[in-house]
């Protein structure tokens, strides 16, 4: 009997224990996995985006941040397609209106629950006004010119794409790829406005005449803009980075990199300028967004973060490009606002439009350029 007694004690002592544990490692479970929340971003190296802000984020809310850098908009679009279903990715940043229409398609995106963002202007949300991607940066697209040299003694000022056909500006023209880069896409969806009709786009023979010719007059591609404004362009301040050439006069960047330019010289001094032509400048605007199957909860707060009036409003400084905050602009500071323009007659491709003939137009681009 005292032999059953103490068996069966034993058992429920081991019973209780087994108990034990499994709720403490059930309990530790559960604080282990809230302690190491973490938001995956999938994302180019955009300046903006400073270990110091990810840390204040990180601090602010206890939530561990990942970055998945990649080169250019086109690769994190890439990569949200490629890795879809896997739920792997909580958030994009750097999408922008020329990519936005393919990653909607692709239903890569989900509707964000972010609720505590500022005021953003009628100007940003233009382009897109939806669930699926907040705009956070700004800028127009347009072609840059060194204007030591351009200066209509040693070299004219164009004032039509045409004129960057001539000899005179033979090797002198460096783009980015439209298939890689997103200023490269948005300048040539400029010039698919400039050489079509608005309301006939099916007569795209100018467009790839022009580009045609551009490639017979040795203009130069690079696969991203820092490649072509750093290494190629004599305009900008490339002169300090290893592997400098300098051999082109007139680039592909934003009608505020002068602006830019100046503010970082200090002195209000710049040798570049932007080339209004009519139609052949770009609004761009790059958007955050929560990716299908991640934690929208997490990603809901980053968006509130980066949009931010505290955030958002130091996107010319820290990201060289503009806030999407109303009441914002460029700071005056060592001419950063001087020196930049908005183009009176920038392209009107709308983003319907876009999603619906990007890639037709790309083989067309494609086509000319072989």
């Amino acid at each position: 009997m005292y032999k059953e007694i103490k068996k069966s004690v034993k058992k429920r002592i081991k019973e209780s224990i087994v108990i034990g544990l499994f709720l403490m490692m059930s309990l530790s479970g559960c604080i282990s996995e809230d302690e190491s929340k973490e938001l995956v971003i999938a994302t180019y190296d955009i300046y903006g985006l400073s270990e110091e802000m990810i840390e204040e984020f990180e601090n602010q809310t206890g939530i561990s941040v990942s970055m998945i850098k990649l080169d250019d908009a086109g690769s994190v679009l890439d990569y949200l397609i490629k890795n879809k279903g896997t739920n792997d990715i909580d958030l994009a940043i750097g999408l922008d209106n020329t990519y936005l229409s393919t990653a909607i398609q692709q239903g890569v995106l989900t509707n964000h629950t972010a609720s505590n963002l500022g005021e953003i202007s009628q100007v940003a949300l233009g382009p897109y006004n939806g669930q699926l991607a907040v705009p956070f940066d700004m800028g127009y697209v347009c072609l840059n010119y060194d204007n030591n040299l351009v200066d209509g003694k040693n070299m004219s000022v164009p004032t039509s794409l045409w004129d960057l056909t001539e000899e005179e500006w033979r090797g002198k023209v460096v783009i980015p790829s439209p298939q890689t880069s997103s200023p490269g896409r948005a300048f040539m969806l400029a010039t698919m406005d400039y050489f079509t009709s608005e309301t006939d786009r099916s007569d795209t023979s100018q467009f790839e005449s022009w580009w045609s010719a551009m490639k017979n007059n040795d203009v130069i591609i690079t696969s991203g803009w820092t490649e072509a404004y750093e290494m190629y362009y004599s305009g900008g301040y490339g002169e300090t980075t290893e592997g400098y050439i300098g051999s082109a006069h007139i680039t592909v960047s934003y009608c505020h990199s002068p602006g830019v330019e100046a503010w970082y010289s200090g002195s209000n001094i710049t040798k570049s300028s932007s080339l209004d032509i009519p139609m052949a400048s770009f609004f761009q605007v790059e958007y955050i967004s929560s990716v299908m199957g991640g934690d929208v909860e997490s990603s809901a707060l980053f968006i509130e973060y980066l949009l931010s009036e505290e955030v958002n409003s130091k996107m010319p400084e820290q990201n060289q490009m503009y806030s999407v905050l109303e009441g914002n602009d460029l700071p005056e500071t060592s001419g950063y606002l001087f020196h930049s323009i908005i183009p009176e007659q920038p392209s009107n491709l709308s983003m319907s439009e876009i999603g619906d003939n990007i890639e037709s137009w790309l083989q067309l681009w494609n086509s000319a350029m072989i």
